[in-house]
């Protein structure tokens, strides 16, 4: 779709024409089933670089009850026509879809003008949104790097901010909410409370990620318990977490392998968030490092106090090193990546059923 030609379609007066979707209504987040919704981000099939459509037909292959997408780029178009069909196709199997664009942060090391400038962006996944009557528009700023670029962490907060309270008619006539991201530990829970107070609570919420919330150096169920109410979709995997001479290193994986007390998110979100998803985003074999007792490590987290820290150091101590799941002898590296991912996503799958009373299939 050329930019102008989306500009004449999407205007914002589509936006405020359109009745509110039944899964964008507030009653969406009041669900009587006890069983919290299970779905699927994309991300978990990256080997696969799965269209839209497919990720879909994962969800229905295997019975779940959403789907995530964390940028536009799954989506082979963004003309209405595509968009309803994969909307119907969804809705004909009892599934619901959450539509993200990544970061909306030109600041950010991780922006990508693959569909515009930020503004544009947005405009496009307002669009989308509520085209596939998804409840939220998944946003976030970027990664740990953009902590140590120039001014850190704080102008990039105070300008995504600008650019959403700028959309405060737009979300609200589409009867969304931005859904902001912890992501990759561009930010801690503290910041994102922060970020949500100064948007606005009615049109801002989080995008809750509990592995996310070890990058950035903290404990996730105490950063679940302080964003609370403001949870409006939650993607997970399992970690495992543990000392090294430079501070930690951690590994992603998956549901059931690691440290995680899934009882307790899924508990969690079903008594404080009723009616929101998890959705499964199963990262594994990428050990990454937390070198804190590196001192420039602390540049990027200047205004981190002591106390911060306790309940995430206690964590790394719990923690026994990972290895890494090697592929066979004659498999290639993308094909073993693309059978691992696959394997550790239905292994979580199966144990937040057996285990944790989520899913409503």
């Amino acid at each position: 779709m050329h930019r102008r030609t989306f500009a004449k379609t999407a205007g914002l007066g589509l936006l405020a024409t359109q009745s509110l979707s039944t899964f964008a209504t507030s009653s969406f987040f009041e669900s009587n089933n006890s069983r919290i919704p299970l779905g699927v981000a994309n991300h978990s099939l990256r080997g696969m670089r799965p269209s839209a459509q497919q990720v879909i037909e994962y969800a229905i292959k295997h019975k779940l009850d959403s789907v995530q997408f964390n940028t536009l780029k799954p989506f082979e178009s963004l003309e209405e026509s595509h968009l309803i069909k994969l909307k119907n196709l969804a809705k004909a199997n009892d599934i619901s879809i959450y539509v993200g664009v990544g970061s909306i942060s030109e600041k950010s090391l991780r922006f990508s003008d693959s569909f515009g400038n930020a503004k544009e962006l947005v405009q496009k996944g307002i669009y989308a949104a509520k085209i596939l009557e998804s409840p939220i528009l998944g946003v976030r700023i970027g990664v740990l790097d953009d902590r140590y670029t120039e001014g850190g962490i704080k102008p990039k907060i105070d300008e995504v901010v600008k650019l959403m309270k700028s959309f405060r008619k737009p979300v609200l006539d589409a009867g969304i909410k931005f859904a902001f991201e912890n992501h990759a530990g561009d930010m801690r829970s503290e910041e994102l409370l922060e970020l949500i107070d100064k948007t606005g609570p009615d049109i801002c919420g989080t995008f809750f990620d509990p592995g996310n919330a070890i990058y950035g150096m903290e404990d996730p169920k105490v950063a679940m318990q302080l964003l609370g109410k403001h949870i409006v979709c939650c993607q997970a995997r399992d970690v495992n977490i543990w000392s090294t001479e430079d501070g930690a290193m951690f590994q992603w994986t998956a549901v059931g392998k690691g440290i995680m007390d899934f009882k307790f998110f899924t508990e969690y979100l079903s008594e404080n968030c009723p009616g929101v998803p998890m959705h499964l985003e199963i990262i594994s074999n990428s050990p990454r490092a937390i070198p804190y007792l590196k001192p420039e490590y602390w540049n990027g987290f200047q205004d981190l106090k002591a106390s911060g820290l306790m309940d995430f150091l206690k964590l790394v101590r719990q923690g026994k090193p990972m290895k890494l799941d090697k592929s066979p002898a004659g498999m290639n590296k993308k094909e073993f990546d693309i059978q691992h991912q696959k394997k550790e996503l239905l292994a979580s799958i199966k144990y937040l059923r057996e285990n944790c009373n989520v899913g409503q299939k």
